[in-house]
């Protein structure tokens, strides 16, 4: 998840660097707070920055929940586990049919 996360400022720095002319240090900080949910602090001015910070912000919402899934999945597991929220055929106690006194009429 570091990994990602790490990967993920860098390309999100280079990409603020190079379309909207920032200097590294304000480069992080948009891409920190953007990642982070809270959005940028400057406001993209050039089309290509202003597509860029679009696509970005679509990606790092996925990542988010993508984590979130990745994070929750298991105590979700365990909850439907716990209270056997899962049908399983095989330990589910079979039905007999009835006998039925109607067979053989009709034929």
């Amino acid at each position: 998840m570091l990994a990602i996360a790490v990967a993920s400022l860098g390309v999100r720095m280079a990409g603020y660097h190079r379309y909207e002319r920032l200097p590294w240090l304000d480069a992080f900080l948009n891409a920190a707070m953007l990642l982070g949910g809270m959005g940028p602090v400057d406001d993209p001015k050039t089309p290509g920055g202003k597509l860029f910070a679009g696509f970005y912000a679509l990606y790092a919402g996925l990542v988010f929940l993508v984590a979130a899934g990745l994070l929750l999945a298991p105590m979700l597991h365990r909850i439907v586990h716990r209270f056997h929220w899962e049908e399983e055929e095989e330990d589910a106690p079979t039905r007999r049919r009835a006998p039925s006194n109607e067979r053989g009429k009709g034929d």
